[in-house]
């Protein structure tokens, strides 16, 4: 079969053929249609990540949409080494299938792998979001950030408030969720802007950037407020004085989306794509041909794509 294949950590993998899966007990070999590109890829591609490096030679991919053998379309939520997700065919164990909404189209499936479950679980999951509190997210316009946003407002936030970097893209998440916006590079006091954004204090931070931005939000932060700490795309370190969190019994959570339960996963990514079929969630995604994984992981590396690039192992591509 064709797929993308790691052959040293910290390489870019290329589009090359594999030996096909054989399935044991317990295992069932899927027909990929769709596989997300996530910087957990790259991550475990460079052999650092914390759960261990992949075997040499091994396909890359976290997650994907596929079909068994009976025509069902399924999501799989992990693979088994050394077969990733972005082949013509991947190993899954049967726990990791997950059942897909009717209405979702494949690419958005996909797409809400990883890093939409992330968002929705991180809320719903971690931060006990209840209905009406306000909710602010750090890193609104990345991946992450704007399914929050548009998860936020599905779960019944009162009031939500995206900041960022970006203001055309940022000006964007009040199409899709946000009743306000805060400028992260703006030459005001970044505390000062999130309460007035807010309409007052934040009871829960979803916070993908930490550093100076984490900080602002926690000293905007309400009585009893929960901080989820999901990324660090700002800063892996920052100065945090203890009456920021003692004042307000702040309660600072980490969050990673391999923790939840695999029921709560479940069930967490079947109401996710029930409102994507029903227009509720939006995702910005850009389909690739596998065939072009090269270009694709050089772009994910280096931040030039604003869309979540989705690769198709059934589409043609510059090698084909």
């Amino acid at each position: 079969m064709r797929a993308g294949v790691l052959r040293e950590y910290g390489e870019t993998p290329e589009f090359a053929d594999f030996e096909e899966p054989r399935p044991a007990e317990g295992q069932v070999v899927v027909e990929v249609v769709a596989a997300a590109l996530h910087h957990l890829d790259l991550h475990k591609a460079t052999g650092t990540f914390y759960m261990g490096p992949p075997p040499l030679p091994s396909v890359v991919g976290t997650d994907g949409v596929g079909r068994l053998a009976d025509g069902r379309r399924v999501y799989l939520d992990a693979t088994v080494p050394p077969y990733g997700s972005m082949a013509e065919k991947a190993l899954v164990p049967d726990a990791a299938l997950f059942e897909i909404a009717e209405g979702a189209d494949d690419a958005t499936a996909a797409a809400l792998g990883n890093t939409g479950l992330g968002a929705w679980l991180a809320l719903a999951w971690r931060a006990d979001l209840n209905p009406g509190e306000t909710v602010l997210v750090l890193g609104a316009t990345g991946a992450v950030g704007g399914i929050a946003v548009q998860a936020a407002r599905v779960l019944g936030a009162g009031r939500v408030v995206a900041a960022a970097r970006d203001p055309e893209r940022l000006e964007r998440a009040l199409d899709r969720g946000a009743d306000a916006v805060v400028h992260l590079d703006s030459d005001a006091d970044l505390t000062t802007a999130i309460r007035e954004a807010a309409g007052g204090d934040v009871h829960v931070t979803i916070d993908t950037l930490w550093g100076e931005p984490a900080l602002a939000a926690m000293k905007a932060s309400a009585r009893h407020a929960r901080h989820i700490q999901v990324g660090q795309i700002a800063a892996v370190d920052i100065t945090l004085p203890a009456p920021t969190v003692r004042s307000v019994s702040l309660d600072v959570r980490g969050f990673s989306i391999a923790h939840p339960p695999i029921e709560v996963r479940r069930e967490g990514y079947l109401r996710l794509t029930e409102h994507v079929a029903n227009g509720d969630i939006v995702v910005n995604l850009e389909r690739v041909p596998l065939a072009d994984i090269a270009t694709a992981w050089e772009r994910q590396r280096q931040a030039t794509s604003h869309a979540k690039l989705v690769l198709d192992p059934t589409a043609a591509g510059l090698e084909r």
